[in-house]
Protein backbone atom coordinates (compact mmCIF):
# COMPACT_ATOMS: atom_id res chain seq x y z
CA UNK A 1 0.00 0.00 0.00
CA UNK A 2 2.86 2.43 0.86
CA UNK A 3 4.57 1.82 -2.46
CA UNK A 4 1.39 2.43 -4.45
CA UNK A 5 0.77 5.73 -2.69
CA UNK A 6 4.40 6.83 -3.29
CA UNK A 7 4.19 6.05 -7.01
CA UNK A 8 0.97 8.02 -7.43
CA UNK A 9 2.51 10.90 -5.51
CA UNK A 10 5.47 11.04 -7.87
CA UNK A 11 3.20 11.03 -10.90
CA UNK A 12 1.14 13.88 -9.50
CA UNK A 13 4.26 15.92 -8.64
CA UNK A 14 5.60 15.45 -12.14
CA UNK A 15 2.44 16.93 -13.53
CA UNK A 16 1.94 19.85 -11.17
CA UNK A 17 5.49 21.03 -10.73
CA UNK A 18 8.16 21.77 -13.30
CA UNK A 19 11.25 19.61 -13.68
CA UNK A 20 13.42 22.12 -11.92
CA UNK A 21 11.46 21.72 -8.73
CA UNK A 22 11.77 17.96 -8.90
CA UNK A 23 15.45 18.18 -9.41
CA UNK A 24 15.59 20.05 -6.14
CA UNK A 25 14.24 17.01 -4.30
CA UNK A 26 16.77 14.95 -2.51
CA UNK A 27 18.52 12.44 -4.80
CA UNK A 28 18.01 9.65 -2.30
CA UNK A 29 14.19 9.86 -2.46
CA UNK A 30 14.19 9.85 -6.26
CA UNK A 31 16.34 6.74 -6.40
CA UNK A 32 14.03 4.98 -3.93
CA UNK A 33 10.97 5.79 -6.02
CA UNK A 34 12.65 4.52 -9.18
CA UNK A 35 13.53 1.29 -7.45
CA UNK A 36 9.93 0.78 -6.32
CA UNK A 37 8.68 1.48 -9.84
CA UNK A 38 11.04 -1.12 -11.27
CA UNK A 39 9.91 -3.77 -8.77
CA UNK A 40 6.27 -3.10 -9.59
CA UNK A 41 6.92 -3.51 -13.29
CA UNK A 42 8.64 -6.83 -12.69
CA UNK A 43 5.75 -8.15 -10.59
CA UNK A 44 3.27 -7.04 -13.23
CA UNK A 45 5.15 -8.97 -15.89
CA UNK A 46 5.18 -12.12 -13.74
CA UNK A 47 1.40 -11.85 -13.17
CA UNK A 48 0.80 -11.40 -16.89
CA UNK A 49 2.76 -14.56 -17.67
CA UNK A 50 0.84 -16.51 -14.98
CA UNK A 51 -2.50 -15.33 -16.38
CA UNK A 52 -1.47 -16.41 -19.89
CA UNK A 53 -0.51 -19.90 -18.68
CA UNK A 54 -3.77 -20.27 -16.73
CA UNK A 55 -5.86 -19.15 -19.70
CA UNK A 56 -4.14 -21.73 -21.91
CA UNK A 57 -4.94 -24.51 -19.43
CA UNK A 58 -8.60 -23.47 -19.27
CA UNK A 59 -8.87 -23.65 -23.04
CA UNK A 60 -7.33 -27.12 -23.08
CA UNK A 61 -9.88 -28.36 -20.54
CA UNK A 62 -12.79 -26.83 -22.45
CA UNK A 63 -11.68 -28.48 -25.69
CA UNK A 64 -11.69 -31.97 -24.15
CA UNK A 65 -14.98 -33.97 -24.38
CA UNK A 66 -16.89 -34.61 -21.15
CA UNK A 67 -16.35 -38.24 -20.10
CA UNK A 68 -17.62 -38.74 -16.56
CA UNK A 69 -16.58 -41.88 -14.77
CA UNK A 70 -19.21 -44.64 -14.75
CA UNK A 71 -21.13 -44.82 -11.49
CA UNK A 72 -21.96 -48.10 -9.84
CA UNK A 73 -25.63 -48.34 -9.10
CA UNK A 74 -25.55 -51.27 -6.73
CA UNK A 75 -23.22 -53.06 -4.38
CA UNK A 76 -23.53 -55.25 -1.34
CA UNK A 77 -24.81 -53.44 1.75
CA UNK A 78 -21.93 -55.02 3.62
CA UNK A 79 -19.60 -52.61 1.81
CA UNK A 80 -21.36 -49.63 3.44
CA UNK A 81 -19.94 -49.24 6.93
CA UNK A 82 -21.52 -46.16 8.39
CA UNK A 83 -24.69 -45.19 6.55
CA UNK A 84 -28.13 -46.73 6.35
CA UNK A 85 -30.51 -45.35 3.73
CA UNK A 86 -34.15 -46.21 3.50
CA UNK A 87 -36.05 -46.27 0.21
CA UNK A 88 -37.27 -42.75 0.62
CA UNK A 89 -33.68 -41.45 0.53
CA UNK A 90 -33.12 -40.44 4.20
CA UNK A 91 -29.78 -41.52 5.64
CA UNK A 92 -29.39 -42.60 9.24
CA UNK A 93 -26.39 -43.67 11.26
CA UNK A 94 -25.92 -47.32 12.03
CA UNK A 95 -25.24 -50.64 10.37
CA UNK A 96 -26.56 -52.09 7.14
CA UNK A 97 -30.29 -52.65 6.68
CA UNK A 98 -33.13 -52.96 4.24
CA UNK A 99 -33.12 -50.23 1.62
CA UNK A 100 -29.53 -49.32 2.58
CA UNK A 101 -27.54 -47.18 0.18
CA UNK A 102 -26.17 -49.32 -2.61
CA UNK A 103 -24.28 -46.54 -4.36
CA UNK A 104 -20.71 -45.41 -3.84
CA UNK A 105 -21.75 -42.15 -2.24
CA UNK A 106 -24.19 -41.49 0.58
CA UNK A 107 -27.15 -41.02 -1.77
CA UNK A 108 -28.45 -44.33 -3.21
CA UNK A 109 -29.82 -44.89 -6.68
CA UNK A 110 -33.57 -44.61 -6.21
CA UNK A 111 -34.10 -47.43 -8.67
CA UNK A 112 -32.19 -49.76 -6.34
CA UNK A 113 -34.39 -48.86 -3.39
CA UNK A 114 -37.52 -49.42 -5.47
CA UNK A 115 -36.08 -52.68 -6.72
CA UNK A 116 -35.56 -53.88 -3.14
CA UNK A 117 -39.13 -52.94 -2.24
CA UNK A 118 -40.66 -54.94 -5.07
CA UNK A 119 -38.33 -57.93 -4.65
CA UNK A 120 -38.98 -58.45 -0.95
CA UNK A 121 -42.46 -56.97 -0.60
CA UNK A 122 -41.12 -54.98 2.34
CA UNK A 123 -41.58 -51.27 1.67
CA UNK A 124 -39.14 -49.50 3.96
CA UNK A 125 -39.47 -45.97 2.64
CA UNK A 126 -41.32 -43.60 4.92
CA UNK A 127 -43.73 -44.33 7.73
CA UNK A 128 -46.78 -44.68 5.49
CA UNK A 129 -47.24 -45.54 1.83
CA UNK A 130 -50.31 -45.94 -0.32
CA UNK A 131 -50.42 -47.99 -3.50
CA UNK A 132 -52.98 -47.95 -6.30
CA UNK A 133 -52.77 -50.86 -8.72
CA UNK A 134 -54.67 -51.98 -11.82
CA UNK A 135 -54.41 -55.56 -13.06
CA UNK A 136 -55.80 -57.10 -16.24
CA UNK A 137 -55.91 -60.86 -16.69
CA UNK A 138 -56.78 -62.77 -19.88
CA UNK A 139 -57.75 -66.43 -19.86
CA UNK A 140 -58.65 -68.33 -23.05
CA UNK A 141 -59.04 -72.10 -23.06
CA UNK A 142 -60.45 -74.68 -25.47
CA UNK A 143 -61.51 -78.21 -24.69
CA UNK A 144 -62.47 -81.01 -27.07
CA UNK A 145 -65.00 -83.43 -25.54
CA UNK A 146 -65.66 -86.82 -27.17
CA UNK A 147 -68.61 -88.79 -25.84
CA UNK A 148 -68.96 -92.05 -27.81
CA UNK A 149 -66.87 -94.84 -29.35
CA UNK A 150 -64.99 -95.81 -32.51
CA UNK A 151 -66.63 -98.18 -34.95
CA UNK A 152 -64.35 -100.15 -37.29
CA UNK A 153 -61.41 -98.22 -35.79
CA UNK A 154 -62.14 -95.20 -38.00
CA UNK A 155 -65.73 -94.05 -37.57
CA UNK A 156 -66.64 -92.18 -34.39
CA UNK A 157 -70.18 -92.60 -33.13
CA UNK A 158 -71.36 -90.21 -30.45
CA UNK A 159 -71.15 -86.51 -29.58
CA UNK A 160 -68.26 -84.19 -30.42
CA UNK A 161 -68.22 -80.93 -28.53
CA UNK A 162 -65.71 -78.11 -28.69
CA UNK A 163 -66.02 -75.90 -25.61
CA UNK A 164 -64.24 -72.58 -25.17
CA UNK A 165 -64.07 -70.13 -22.27
CA UNK A 166 -62.76 -66.58 -22.62
CA UNK A 167 -62.42 -64.69 -19.35
CA UNK A 168 -61.33 -61.09 -18.77
CA UNK A 169 -60.74 -59.84 -15.24
CA UNK A 170 -59.97 -56.27 -14.15
CA UNK A 171 -58.87 -55.67 -10.58
CA UNK A 172 -58.35 -52.35 -8.83
CA UNK A 173 -56.13 -52.85 -5.77
CA UNK A 174 -56.01 -50.24 -3.01
CA UNK A 175 -53.24 -50.95 -0.52
CA UNK A 176 -52.11 -48.99 2.51
CA UNK A 177 -48.84 -49.80 4.30
CA UNK A 178 -47.34 -48.62 7.57
CA UNK A 179 -43.65 -49.21 8.26
CA UNK A 180 -42.42 -49.12 11.83
CA UNK A 181 -38.71 -48.62 12.52
CA UNK A 182 -37.83 -50.18 9.15
CA UNK A 183 -38.38 -53.55 10.82
CA UNK A 184 -42.14 -54.14 10.98
CA UNK A 185 -44.70 -53.54 8.24
CA UNK A 186 -48.49 -53.66 8.35
CA UNK A 187 -50.67 -53.46 5.25
CA UNK A 188 -54.32 -53.66 4.24
CA UNK A 189 -55.43 -54.54 0.69
CA UNK A 190 -58.93 -53.94 -0.71
CA UNK A 191 -59.52 -55.29 -4.25
CA UNK A 192 -62.37 -54.19 -6.51
CA UNK A 193 -63.05 -56.81 -9.20
CA UNK A 194 -64.80 -56.62 -12.58
CA UNK A 195 -65.25 -59.85 -14.56
CA UNK A 196 -66.53 -60.79 -17.98
CA UNK A 197 -66.63 -64.37 -19.27
CA UNK A 198 -67.78 -65.70 -22.63
CA UNK A 199 -68.78 -69.35 -22.98
CA UNK A 200 -68.88 -71.13 -26.36
CA UNK A 201 -69.92 -74.64 -27.29
CA UNK A 202 -70.35 -76.36 -30.64
CA UNK A 203 -70.15 -79.82 -32.16
CA UNK A 204 -71.82 -82.61 -34.06
CA UNK A 205 -74.13 -85.44 -33.00
CA UNK A 206 -73.69 -88.74 -34.88
CA UNK A 207 -72.73 -86.95 -38.05
CA UNK A 208 -75.55 -84.42 -37.89
CA UNK A 209 -74.68 -80.76 -38.14
CA UNK A 210 -74.14 -79.26 -34.73
CA UNK A 211 -75.01 -75.86 -33.34
CA UNK A 212 -72.35 -73.41 -32.17
CA UNK A 213 -73.48 -70.79 -29.70
CA UNK A 214 -72.00 -68.46 -27.11
CA UNK A 215 -73.18 -66.43 -24.16
CA UNK A 216 -71.46 -63.73 -22.11
CA UNK A 217 -71.78 -63.20 -18.37
CA UNK A 218 -70.51 -60.04 -16.66
CA UNK A 219 -69.98 -59.05 -13.05
CA UNK A 220 -70.14 -55.37 -12.19
CA UNK A 221 -67.25 -53.97 -10.11
CA UNK A 222 -67.54 -55.49 -6.64
CA UNK A 223 -65.25 -55.74 -3.63
CA UNK A 224 -63.24 -58.96 -3.61
CA UNK A 225 -61.61 -60.72 -0.68
CA UNK A 226 -60.04 -58.14 1.64
CA UNK A 227 -56.70 -59.23 3.10
CA UNK A 228 -54.37 -58.03 5.84
CA UNK A 229 -50.64 -58.65 6.13
CA UNK A 230 -47.79 -58.37 8.64
CA UNK A 231 -44.12 -58.44 7.64
CA UNK A 232 -41.04 -58.63 9.85
CA UNK A 233 -37.47 -58.18 8.63
CA UNK A 234 -35.46 -60.46 10.88
CA UNK A 235 -32.14 -60.42 9.05
CA UNK A 236 -30.15 -57.62 7.39
CA UNK A 237 -28.01 -58.19 4.35
CA UNK A 238 -24.29 -58.75 4.96
CA UNK A 239 -21.40 -60.22 3.01
CA UNK A 240 -22.63 -63.79 3.44
CA UNK A 241 -26.34 -63.38 4.24
CA UNK A 242 -29.33 -61.84 2.43
CA UNK A 243 -32.08 -59.55 3.58
CA UNK A 244 -34.79 -61.84 4.97
CA UNK A 245 -38.44 -60.88 5.50
CA UNK A 246 -41.08 -63.18 6.95
CA UNK A 247 -44.73 -62.41 6.20
CA UNK A 248 -48.15 -63.52 7.37
CA UNK A 249 -51.35 -62.73 5.44
CA UNK A 250 -54.96 -63.30 6.41
CA UNK A 251 -57.70 -63.15 3.78
CA UNK A 252 -61.37 -62.66 4.66
CA UNK A 253 -64.26 -63.96 2.49
CA UNK A 254 -65.70 -60.52 1.71
CA UNK A 255 -66.15 -61.20 -2.01
CA UNK A 256 -68.88 -63.17 -3.78
CA UNK A 257 -68.22 -66.89 -3.27
CA UNK A 258 -68.58 -69.41 -6.14
CA UNK A 259 -70.84 -71.83 -4.22
CA UNK A 260 -74.55 -71.90 -4.89
CA UNK A 261 -74.20 -70.18 -8.30
CA UNK A 262 -76.56 -72.03 -10.68
CA UNK A 263 -75.59 -73.30 -14.12
CA UNK A 264 -78.46 -72.87 -16.57
CA UNK A 265 -78.71 -74.62 -19.91
CA UNK A 266 -78.61 -72.52 -23.05
CA UNK A 267 -81.79 -72.61 -25.11
CA UNK A 268 -79.83 -72.50 -28.38
CA UNK A 269 -77.47 -75.35 -27.48
CA UNK A 270 -78.16 -78.11 -24.99
CA UNK A 271 -74.42 -78.70 -24.60
CA UNK A 272 -73.80 -75.19 -23.27
CA UNK A 273 -74.20 -74.39 -19.58
CA UNK A 274 -73.71 -70.83 -18.37
CA UNK A 275 -73.49 -69.57 -14.76
CA UNK A 276 -76.00 -67.03 -13.51
CA UNK A 277 -73.27 -64.97 -11.84
CA UNK A 278 -69.48 -64.76 -11.49
CA UNK A 279 -67.61 -64.93 -8.17
CA UNK A 280 -65.13 -62.33 -6.91
CA UNK A 281 -63.69 -64.41 -4.05
CA UNK A 282 -63.27 -68.00 -2.87
CA UNK A 283 -65.70 -67.79 0.07
CA UNK A 284 -63.42 -69.05 2.86
CA UNK A 285 -60.91 -67.67 5.35
CA UNK A 286 -57.28 -68.35 4.52
CA UNK A 287 -53.88 -67.74 6.09
CA UNK A 288 -50.58 -67.48 4.19
CA UNK A 289 -47.15 -67.51 5.83
CA UNK A 290 -44.27 -66.60 3.54
CA UNK A 291 -40.56 -65.87 3.31
CA UNK A 292 -38.69 -63.44 1.02
CA UNK A 293 -34.93 -63.30 0.49
CA UNK A 294 -32.96 -60.57 -1.32
CA UNK A 295 -29.20 -60.65 -1.96
CA UNK A 296 -27.03 -58.18 -3.87
CA UNK A 297 -24.30 -59.34 -6.24
CA UNK A 298 -23.10 -56.17 -7.88
CA UNK A 299 -24.62 -55.14 -10.23
CA UNK A 300 -27.43 -57.71 -9.95
CA UNK A 301 -29.95 -58.37 -7.20
CA UNK A 302 -31.20 -61.92 -6.65
CA UNK A 303 -34.47 -62.62 -4.88
CA UNK A 304 -36.65 -65.57 -3.98
CA UNK A 305 -40.05 -66.12 -2.36
CA UNK A 306 -41.81 -69.07 -0.77
CA UNK A 307 -45.32 -69.15 0.69
CA UNK A 308 -47.99 -71.63 1.75
CA UNK A 309 -51.73 -70.95 1.85
CA UNK A 310 -54.09 -72.86 4.11
CA UNK A 311 -57.82 -72.51 3.42
CA UNK A 312 -60.14 -73.15 6.33
CA UNK A 313 -63.19 -75.37 6.09
CA UNK A 314 -66.44 -73.44 5.66
CA UNK A 315 -70.17 -74.27 5.70
CA UNK A 316 -72.62 -72.90 3.12
CA UNK A 317 -76.39 -72.91 2.82
CA UNK A 318 -76.12 -74.08 -0.77
CA UNK A 319 -73.24 -75.79 -2.57
CA UNK A 320 -75.20 -77.11 -5.55
CA UNK A 321 -74.99 -75.68 -9.06
CA UNK A 322 -78.23 -77.31 -10.21
CA UNK A 323 -81.14 -75.00 -10.97
CA UNK A 324 -84.06 -75.16 -8.50
CA UNK A 325 -82.01 -77.25 -6.09
CA UNK A 326 -80.59 -76.15 -2.74
CA UNK A 327 -78.10 -78.39 -0.98
CA UNK A 328 -76.37 -77.22 2.22
CA UNK A 329 -72.90 -78.54 2.93
CA UNK A 330 -69.26 -77.90 3.70
CA UNK A 331 -66.32 -76.97 1.51
CA UNK A 332 -62.59 -77.60 1.79
CA UNK A 333 -60.69 -75.64 -0.80
CA UNK A 334 -57.33 -77.24 -1.51
CA UNK A 335 -54.25 -75.73 0.11
CA UNK A 336 -51.56 -74.33 -2.14
CA UNK A 337 -47.94 -73.30 -2.03
CA UNK A 338 -46.14 -70.87 -4.27
CA UNK A 339 -42.45 -70.36 -4.97
CA UNK A 340 -40.57 -67.97 -7.19
CA UNK A 341 -37.09 -66.70 -7.96
CA UNK A 342 -35.63 -64.00 -10.14
CA UNK A 343 -32.92 -61.50 -10.90
CA UNK A 344 -33.07 -57.71 -11.19
CA UNK A 345 -30.78 -54.97 -12.47
CA UNK A 346 -30.67 -51.24 -11.87
CA UNK A 347 -30.49 -49.71 -15.36
CA UNK A 348 -29.79 -46.19 -14.12
CA UNK A 349 -30.66 -43.85 -11.26
CA UNK A 350 -34.39 -43.96 -12.04
CA UNK A 351 -35.14 -47.35 -13.63
CA UNK A 352 -34.66 -51.02 -12.83
CA UNK A 353 -35.78 -54.22 -14.54
CA UNK A 354 -36.42 -57.71 -13.19
CA UNK A 355 -37.03 -61.19 -14.60
CA UNK A 356 -38.49 -64.03 -12.58
CA UNK A 357 -40.42 -67.29 -12.70
CA UNK A 358 -43.09 -68.41 -10.26
CA UNK A 359 -45.25 -71.46 -9.80
CA UNK A 360 -48.42 -72.07 -7.79
CA UNK A 361 -49.44 -75.65 -7.01
CA UNK A 362 -52.89 -76.25 -5.53
CA UNK A 363 -54.39 -79.45 -4.15
CA UNK A 364 -57.86 -80.74 -4.98
CA UNK A 365 -60.91 -79.24 -3.29
CA UNK A 366 -63.56 -81.31 -1.54
CA UNK A 367 -67.31 -80.94 -1.00
CA UNK A 368 -69.53 -82.58 1.58
CA UNK A 369 -73.30 -82.46 1.56
CA UNK A 370 -75.02 -82.49 4.94
CA UNK A 371 -75.30 -86.12 5.96
CA UNK A 372 -72.95 -87.31 3.20
CA UNK A 373 -69.25 -88.05 2.71
CA UNK A 374 -66.44 -85.90 1.42
CA UNK A 375 -66.06 -85.95 -2.36
CA UNK A 376 -63.19 -84.57 -4.39
CA UNK A 377 -64.01 -81.99 -7.05
CA UNK A 378 -62.79 -83.16 -10.44
CA UNK A 379 -60.09 -80.94 -12.03
CA UNK A 380 -59.94 -78.66 -8.97
CA UNK A 381 -56.18 -79.16 -8.55
CA UNK A 382 -53.95 -76.82 -10.52
CA UNK A 383 -50.38 -76.02 -11.46
CA UNK A 384 -50.03 -72.42 -12.63
CA UNK A 385 -46.59 -71.34 -13.80
CA UNK A 386 -45.62 -67.80 -14.81
CA UNK A 387 -42.73 -65.95 -16.41
CA UNK A 388 -42.63 -62.39 -15.11
CA UNK A 389 -41.04 -59.25 -16.55
CA UNK A 390 -41.11 -56.25 -14.22
CA UNK A 391 -39.80 -52.71 -14.09
CA UNK A 392 -39.64 -49.85 -11.61
CA UNK A 393 -39.59 -46.20 -12.70
CA UNK A 394 -38.95 -43.49 -10.11
CA UNK A 395 -41.31 -40.72 -11.24
CA UNK A 396 -40.37 -38.55 -8.25
CA UNK A 397 -38.83 -38.85 -4.81
CA UNK A 398 -42.15 -40.13 -3.46
CA UNK A 399 -43.89 -41.75 -6.45
CA UNK A 400 -42.85 -44.95 -8.23
CA UNK A 401 -44.41 -46.57 -11.32
CA UNK A 402 -44.22 -50.38 -11.40
CA UNK A 403 -45.40 -52.17 -14.58
CA UNK A 404 -45.31 -55.97 -14.67
CA UNK A 405 -46.15 -58.59 -17.31
CA UNK A 406 -46.81 -62.23 -16.38
CA UNK A 407 -46.96 -64.82 -19.13
CA UNK A 408 -48.68 -68.11 -18.37
CA UNK A 409 -46.48 -71.18 -18.81
CA UNK A 410 -49.06 -73.88 -18.01
CA UNK A 411 -52.66 -74.56 -19.01
CA UNK A 412 -53.95 -73.65 -15.55
CA UNK A 413 -52.37 -70.19 -15.64
CA UNK A 414 -53.95 -67.20 -17.42
CA UNK A 415 -52.57 -66.52 -20.88
CA UNK A 416 -51.11 -63.28 -19.59
CA UNK A 417 -51.56 -60.79 -16.78
CA UNK A 418 -50.51 -57.15 -16.91
CA UNK A 419 -50.41 -54.93 -13.85
CA UNK A 420 -49.54 -51.30 -13.26
CA UNK A 421 -48.91 -50.13 -9.69
CA UNK A 422 -48.27 -46.67 -8.25
CA UNK A 423 -46.78 -46.84 -4.72
CA UNK A 424 -46.53 -43.40 -3.09
CA UNK A 425 -44.38 -42.75 0.00
CA UNK A 426 -45.45 -40.11 2.51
Amino acid sequence: MYRSVSLRAVMCLSTLFPAAVLQAAPDADIEALKQELLELKQRYEVQQKALAVLEQRVRQVEDQPTTPQPKRLAKSPADMKGNQTVAGGATTAGGSGYGQSLANDSQPAQSVSNLYDEASGFFGGGKFSFETGVTYSRYDTRQLILNGFLALDSIFLGNINLDRIKADTWTLDLTGRYNFDNRWQFDLNVPVVYRESTYQSGGANNGAAGVTSEETVTRDPTIGDVNFGIAYKFMDESVNSPDAVVTLRVKAPTGKDPFGIKLRQSQANTNLFVPDDLPTGNGVWSITPGLSLVKTFDPAVLFGTLSYTHNFEESFDDISSTVNQKVPGKVRIGDSFQLGAGIAFALNEKMSMSFSVSDLIQKKSKLKQDGGDWESVVSSDANAGYFNIGMTVAASDNLTIVPNLSIGLTDDAPDFTFSLKFPYYF
